[in-house]
Order: C-alpha cells, then sequence, then structure tokens
C-alpha cells in the first residue's frame, strides 16, 4: 500500500470522504458530519491529509490531521485534531487505519504539536477498538459534537518519548 500526502479536496479525497459520510449517516441514521472542514486547514505545517492507495492505484483509506488551539470548543493550545479516518470496507483489518494514525502522529508532533484530539462516536466501536489499543484516552468532550450523547472524546499527549 502507497500511503502519501494529498490534498483534502483532491478528487480521491472527496471520493472517500463521500463514503465515509454515507458511512456515518447509516450508522447514526442522520446527514453525516457536519463538522466544517475546507482543504486550507489540511495544509502542511499547520495539517496534513493522507490516502491511502492499494497496488492497482485505487483509494482505498485516508486519513488527516488539523492544528486546534484553545478555543471556545473546548480545545487547547497545542492541539492537534485527527479528522475522517476512514479504510473502505474491503481494505480493512490490513492495518492501514494503524499506519495512517502512526504517520499522522508523527507528522503533528514534528509540526510542534503536544496532543492529538479525536471525537467519535458510540456506534464506531472499531474506532473506539483503534484509538485506545493506540494509546488514546477519554477526555473532556470538545469540538462540534461535544453536546451530543453519542459522541466520545479522546486525547493522547504527542511528546517525544512516546510511542
Amino acid at each position: 500500500m502507497d500511503i502519501r500526502p494529498t490534498p483534502y479536496d483532491h478528487p480521491d479525497a472527496v471520493a472517500l470522504d463521500a463514503a465515509v459520510q454515507a458511512e456515518y449517516a447509516a450508522r447514526y441514521d442522520d446527514e453525516g458530519d457536519v463538522t466544517p472542514l475546507d482543504a486550507g486547514m489540511f495544509v502542511p505545517p499547520r495539517g496534513l491529509y493522507l490516502l491511502a492507495y492499494d497496488p492497482g492505484g485505487r483509494p482505498v483509506a485516508t486519513g488527516g490531521w488539523r492544528t486546534q488551539d484553545a478555543n471556545d470548543e473546548g480545545y487547547a493550545d497545542g492541539d492537534a485534531e485527527l479528522k475522517r479516518m476512514y479504510v473502505i470496507p474491503g481494505a480493512r483489518g490490513l492495518g492501514l487505519a494503524r499506519r495512517i494514525l502512526a504517520a499522522l502522529e508523527a507528522d503533528a508532533r514534528a509540526a510542534g504539536r503536544v496532543r492529538m484530539v479525536l471525537e467519535t462516536g458510540v456506534a464506531q466501536p472499531e474506532a473506539i477498538a483503534l484509538y485506545t489499543s493506540s494509546g488514546y484516552e477519554p477526555c473532556a468532550k470538545f469540538g462540534h459534537y461535544r453536546d451530543h450523547p453519542t459522541s466520545r472524546c479522546f486525547a493522547k499527549p504527542l511528546t517525544r518519548g512516546r510511542p
């Protein structure tokens, strides 16, 4: 698998974003994730967006991080927020999410971010299992869905010496 930086508004990223939105909508019986995002949020060094391609050149997984600092949505100075982690059903179980997560953490750490934060939901037990097995712990709720009862927030320090 080839994992490479790709603009958030690249056609392959847009297609995978549509797929993850459809999955969110099905799992939560709603319109999907309406968190405001734009391509500029993922431009290095203030963020990064990655796509994984299979050997045939088909996009199969995605994930990104964006800079966050203290604001009225509950973020803290130095935060990097994980967004749009997704693996298409046919590529699940190959370790792609874990590889993308590690690459995003390393990039955010190199950019001087001190904590990776993420929001997921109770209808995504696979995501919660990935994050908790990767060292993420529950934290105070933040972001667009901070007041939503099915929202769950997690954080992991990105300080040197952490895996």
